[in-house]
């Protein structure tokens, strides 16, 4: 291994971390404006009642079983001389930032015209979007290749995801007056096509200079099992199941806080104005900006499955306060405190997943990165699915399911507190279970690492010898 090391630390850089950062930057700014927001504006601003919401995400989640799996496997079979992933990204991008736009500009005063509005427009913005997201994330194991390569790039790009979080909950605060009144409608679209340009400067500056793919695996496409054998290989894989119910967890909590915060921050709070709601959510997520480093340092000693226990145990233990606090004052610190929690569970994500994916190319020899980001993409997003599902039973349990702040009752508090904190550690329990049967620590991953790293040498030298 000592061998080795110094060619695999030349490799490494923070321009190359930093130019591939900008890549997740647009991901998560576009998809985190989605999921804080779009519930909100469909059921306060536009007025849609919460089952006819509930059943456009139903369907959007079958939709989402086909498109992200079949994307993946697309993408992993795909060779052009401009590599597998950089045509999926481009070809994506710029619908992806147009269709960002149109999720705000549904019609009004016509409820099946708005449902069936949701409906098309969150399927073809989901293809997009998983068009561009599944391959740029699966661009992440392969640029960076082992423990301290991922932890050190990580750190980066959760710096710059971080920053990415801010704008997509403090942005909308500046340009909407109230997130739950249906006099700013138009105030959504107009923050949607700043958002779209910021998006696109960014996603500019990662295809430009931080789009880069290993000569090693370009023939792999060649060699690459079909969508239905790569489905049977991925759902085989053991650490992967594991990893999925943990990630399940994981994704439910952290989206369930931003989609009701709104009416959270509004009702249990007594924070109506919108500006103030997004000051307090980017309150916990500059917090977690400087809570990346320890987390880092955290990954380092314990390896990704520890640290991933870890996180998740200290973000139910952020969660808790949101049953009790009632006011502003609450909220900020609580928020503070949380920022914790939030950079820990974003750290451990893609440096878990990555020893998963070098398990399968050493037991395959192929690399499938896409098949397995195509699958996670998937469970992440049939997230919001159950979010929106446990949202509808409790409100239709509190006889909330459409729109009225006039009756608001004690009932509707309890239930806006339970979302915020019962229900996501109900999740977050099963993730811990799952992950302490994940059979990949810390000296299993070093090995799986270094074994890989061999491989792609022969792989190299091979495709090398033969041009």
């Amino acid at each position: 291994m000592s061998k080795e090391q110094p060619e695999v630390e030349e490799e490494y850089s923070l321009k190359k971390a930093v130019f591939y950062s900008f890549a997740g930057f647009t991901d998560v700014t576009l998809f985190q404006f989605f999921t804080f927001l779009i519930f909100t504006f469909y059921y306060s601003v536009v007025q849609l009642n919460v089952i006819a919401i509930t059943l456009a995400f139903i369907i959007w989640s079958i939709w989402n079983a086909i498109n992200d799996p079949l994307l993946g496997a697309i993408s992993d079979r795909t060779s052009t001389k401009w590599g597998r992933r950089k045509p999926f990204i481009i070809v994506g991008l710029i619908p992806l930032l147009v269709l960002n736009v149109l999720l705000w500009t549904p019609p009004r005063g016509n409820d099946i015209a708005a449902f069936f509005y949701l409906l098309v427009i969150i399927i073809i913005w989901e293809l997009f979007y998983t068009m561009y997201s599944l391959n740029q994330t699966s661009l992440f194991p392969e640029m960076f290749r082992d423990l301290d390569q991922r932890a050190k790039a990580n750190t980066s790009i959760q710096f710059f995801q971080v920053i990415a979080l801010l704008i997509a909950f403090i942005l909308p605060g500046i340009f909407i007056s109230e997130f739950n009144n249906p006099q700013y409608f138009t105030e959504f679209s107009f923050t949607a096509i700043v958002i779209s340009i910021i998006c696109g400067i960014s996603g500019f500056i990662f295809i430009k200079f931080g789009l880069k793919e290993r000569i090693e695996f370009s023939r792999d496409p060649e060699s690459a099992p079909s969508f239905i054998t790569s489905l049977k290989y991925t759902f085989k894989n053991k650490s992967f199941r594991l990893y999925l119910v943990g990630n399940f967890g994981l994704w439910y909590s952290f989206g369930m806080l931003p989609t009701v915060f709104p009416l959270y921050g509004d009702y249990v709070l007594g924070v109506q104005d919108a500006f103030f709601q997004s000051l307090m959510l980017g309150t916990g997520f500059i917090a977690a900006l400087v809570f990346v480093f320890p987390w880092r340092i955290i990954i380092k000693k314990l390896g990704a499955k520890k640290a991933y226990i870890s996180s998740l145990i200290v973000f139910i233990a952020t969660l808790t306060p949101f049953m009790f606090i009632s006011n502003a004052i609450g909220g900020f610190i609580t928020l503070l405190i949380w920022g914790f929690g939030l950079a820990g569970v974003l750290i451990v994500r893609d440096v878990t997943i990555s020893a998963i994916i070098d398990e399968d190319e050493l037991n395959t020899g192929i690399r499938r990165e896409a098949g397995y980001y195509g699958i996670n993409g998937f469970v992440v997003k049939l997230t919001n699915l159950f979010i929106y599902i446990t949202i509808a039973l409790v409100f239709i349990g509190t006889d909330w399911a459409l729109f009225d702040p006039t009756t608001i009752e004690t009932e509707n508090i309890f239930g806006l507190r339970s979302l915020m904190f019962i229900f996501p550690t109900i999740f977050l329990v099963l993730g811990i279970i799952s992950m302490i049967f994940f059979p990949i620590n810390k000296e299993k991953y070093d090995k799986l690492t270094e074994e890989a790293r061999k491989l792609h040498s022969e792989k190299k030298q091979k495709i090398t010898t033969t041009l």
